[in-house]
C-alpha cells in the first residue's frame, strides 16, 4: 500500500470515530477535551446499530461544541459531593454562622433525603419532591426554603467546576415562603419595656435595642472603646457569635457538648461587621449616654466585688465575672423582660423593627435611616420595606395630609377630633394647631393656654414686636408652617438664658477669623433646639462639609463659667480633629 493511500484512509487526529466490535455492537469514540495528565479525553458510547451510535456521536459533538460535556474523574453521588463542599470548599470561605445553616441542611436532611442519586441524574423534580416531604413530616417552610438555597449554593459551584452541565436546584421550584408580618412594639409597649428593664442588670442593653435598633451580635459584641461620651456616639464594629463548645471531659459526662462542666468553646468570641455599612458610627441620645454612664459605674463596683474571678474584656455588656453575654442567655432574658412588663410576646428581633419604625414615624431621611441601622445602599430599599412598617399612626397622618390637600378645610368640624391611639402621643391625632407668632417667627402648639404663654413671655422681653396666637388647621400647617416644621409640640417648655462659645479652625489647627462673636448668650425656651440645652454644659467638635473641611467647635449650657471651661476642651479636640483627620473618623483610608 502507498503513503499516499494510508494517509487517505486514516481519521485525521481528534477526529470522532465509529467501528464495529468484535462483540457486535457498534462503538463511538469522540475527543472532547484534555484531562488534567494532557492526554485526550476521548468519550466512549456503544449501541446495537450503526444509526444508533451515529446519533450518540452526533449528540456528544454537539454538546463538546457547546462546552457542557460533563468533567472527566471523580464519579460524585450527592452525598459525596455535598460532604467535600461543605468541608472543603464552604467551610474556609463562609462565617462561622453560615457554615452552621449548611451543615444542618447538608447531614439532616439533604445526604438523608437525596445521598444516594447520581449527580448527574439529580433532576428538579427529585428536589420538588423532596421539599414536600420534608414539610409533610412536619419541617417549616423556612427549614425547606434554607435547604433548598442550600443544594442551590452547592450544585452552582459543581457546575463552575465542571462536575455538572446545569444546575436542578435553579430550575426547581422553591418552596413556597410567607413571612408574618411584624407588628411593632407601640410607644407604650416600649415605655413599658424600659421601665421593667430599669429594674434589672444591663438596663441599657434593651434601651440600645429598642431606641437604636442594634442586632443582637452588635450589642454583645460592642466594647467601651466603641462608646465615645464626648461626641455622644456609639461605633458599631463587632457581632459577638454565638459559642460552639466540645467535651472537655473526653465525652464521658454523658451530657451534650454544651451542658458538660468542662465544656470548651471552639470559637471566636466576636467576628468584625462584615459590610462597610455595617461598621457605623451611630449618634445616641443623652439619656442613653446618661444610662451608659451609670451601666459603667455599675460594671466598675460588679469587678470590685469579683476580685480575682472578673476576667477583663472590655465589653460593655457582661455576665457578673466580666465574660461576654451569650446570646442564648440574652434572649431568654428578652422574654422574661416581656412577662414582667405584661407586654405580648415577641423576637428580640422585633425590637429592631420597632426602632426602623420609629424613624419612618418621625420623618427621617432614607439615607439616615440606612447609616443607622446599617443597611448597604443596594438593598437599602428592599430591608426598608422589610423593617419600617405603617402603623396606625402613619396611616392616618397621611390620611389627615391628603384631606387637606383635597378639601383644603378642618376635618374637626366634619364629627370632632379623632381621640388619638393608645400609648401615642396626640401630636399627630390633633386637627388644629395653635401658632404662637413672634414676630417672623411662629411655633406651633396642641395647647392654646400653651401658645398663649409663650406670647406672654415673648411680649416681656420684646414689647415693640408682634406677638400672637393664630389658629391653623393641621394640613395647613403641615403644607405651609415655616421651615418645613413638622412637629407641633404638646407642652410649654420652661425658659432659661444659655451662654454659648464657638470657633472654626483650619485643617492644619489655625484658628480661622470669622465674623461672628465668639461667645453670647440669649434667652431660649425648649422650641430653639439648635440653641437649647437644660445642662449646665455641654461641647462637641464637628467637621464641616465643603471644600474648606473647617472643624467647629462649640459649647453651651446654663452656667457660664463651666460653658467657658467646656470651651477650652472644646478647642483642645478641634485642633487635634484639624491637624489628624482619620483619628476621628472624618477620612476612610485611616
Amino acid at each position: 500500500m502507498t503513503r499516499g493511500a494510508t494517509a487517505k484512509s486514516r481519521q485525521p487526529n481528534g477526529a470522532s470515530t465509529i467501528y464495529l466490535g468484535k462483540d457486535g455492537r457498534w462503538h463511538g469514540r469522540v475527543t472532547v477535551g484534555v484531562k488534567d495528565d494532557g492526554k485526550p479525553d476521548r468519550r466512549h458510547v456503544s449501541r446495537k446499530t450503526r444509526a444508533e451510535v451515529t446519533k450518540a456521536v452526533r449528540e456528544l459533538e454537539r454538546q463538546r461544541d457547546k462546552g457542557a460535556v460533563r468533567k472527566a474523574g471523580q464519579s460524585w453521588t450527592l452525598e459525596t459531593w455535598l460532604t467535600h463542599w461543605v468541608e472543603n470548599i464552604a467551610a474556609p470561605n463562609v462565617s462561622e454562622n453560615t457554615i452552621d445553616g449548611y451543615r444542618v441542611a447538608v447531614n439532616h436532611h439533604l445526604i438523608p433525603g437525596l445521598g444516594a442519586h447520581r449527580l448527574e441524574k439529580l433532576e428538579p423534580e427529585h428536589l420538588e419532591r423532596f421539599y414536600k416531604k420534608m414539610q409533610e413530616t412536619g419541617s417549616a417552610a423556612g427549614t425547606a426554603h434554607q435547604t433548598h438555597r442550600t443544594i442551590r449554593a452547592a450544585l452552582n459551584e459543581a457546575v463552575r467546576r465542571g462536575h455538572l452541565t446545569r444546575n436542578p436546584a435553579t430550575i426547581a421550584k422553591a418552596p413556597r415562603l410567607e413571612e408574618d408580618e411584624v407588628e411593632p412594639y407601640s410607644v407604650e409597649e416600649v415605655q413599658r419595656l424600659l421601665a421593667e428593664a430599669g429594674k434589672h442588670r444591663n438596663t441599657a442593653r434593651w434601651v440600645i435595642a429598642l431606641a437604636l435598633g442594634l442586632r443582637q451580635g452588635e450589642v454583645l459584641g460592642m466594647q467601651w472603646t466603641d462608646v465615645d461620651f464626648k461626641l455622644g456616639v456609639i461605633r458599631v464594629r463587632r457581632g459577638r457569635l454565638r459559642p460552639r463548645y466540645q467535651h472537655g471531659c473526653g465525652d464521658r459526662c454523658g451530657r451534650k457538648p454544651g451542658f458538660c462542666p468542662q465544656k470548651i468553646n471552639t470559637r471566636r468570641e466576636t467576628k468584625n461587621v462584615k459590610s462597610r455599612a455595617g461598621q457605623r458610627p451611630i449618634g445616641a441620645p443623652d439619656e442613653l449616654m446618661d444610662l451608659l454612664r451609670q451601666h459603667k459605674e455599675e460594671q466598675a463596683r460588679e469587678r470590685a466585688l469579683a476580685r480575682d474571678l472578673w476576667t477583663e474584656k472590655g465589653y460593655v455588656f457582661t455576665s457578673p465575672i466580666g465574660e461576654p453575654l451569650n446570646p442564648n442567655t440574652d434572649f431568654h432574658k428578652w422574654k422574661d423582660l416581656l412577662k414582667a412588663a405584661d407586654v405580648r410576646d415577641g423576637r428580640l428581633h422585633d425590637a429592631r423593627h420597632t426602632a426602623a419604625t420609629v424613624l419612618l414615624i418621625l420623618g427621617v431621611s432614607d439615607a439616615v435611616v440606612d447609616a443607622i441601622m446599617g443597611w448597604e445602599p443596594g438593598k437599602s430599599a428592599r430591608m426598608r420595606r422589610r423593617y419600617q412598617h405603617l402603623t396606625s399612626r402613619v396611616l392616618k397622618d397621611t390620611a389627615d395630609k391628603i384631606g387637606g390637600l383635597l378639601w383644603g378645610n378642618d376635618p374637626s368640624q366634619a364629627g370632632g377630633a379623632i381621640a388619638p391611639s393608645a400609648g401615642y402621643s396626640p401630636v399627630l391625632a390633633e386637627l388644629t394647631v395653635h401658632v404662637a407668632r413672634l414676630g417672623e417667627r411662629r411655633v406651633p402648639f396642641v395647647q392654646r393656654e400653651h401658645a398663649a404663654e409663650v406670647v406672654a413671655q415673648w411680649s416681656e422681653d420684646w414689647p415693640d414686636r408682634t406677638a400672637e396666637v393664630e389658629e391653623w388647621d393641621r394640613g395647613r400647617w403641615e403644607r405651609n408652617g415655616p421651615g418645613g416644621v413638622r412637629a407641633v409640640r404638646d407642652q410649654m417648655p420652661e425658659r432659661t438664658v444659655v451662654f454659648h462659645a464657638r470657633a472654626l479652625f483650619l485643617p492644619g489647627g489655625e484658628r480661622a477669623t470669622t465674623g461672628l462673636l465668639d461667645q453670647w448668650s440669649v434667652p431660649a425656651w425648649d422650641f430653639e433646639t439648635d440653641a437649647y440645652t437644660s445642662r449646665s454644659s455641654v461641647w462637641r467638635t464637628v467637621r464641616l462639609p465643603g471644600a474648606g473641611q473647617e472643624v467647629e467647635a462649640n459649647a453651651r449650657g446654663t452656667d457660664k463659667a463651666a460653658v467657658e471651661a467646656a470651651f477650652d476642651e472644646a478647642c483642645a479636640q478641634a485642633v487635634d480633629r484639624a491637624q489628624n483627620p482619620g483619628k476621628y473618623g472624618d477620612i476612610d483610608d485611616w
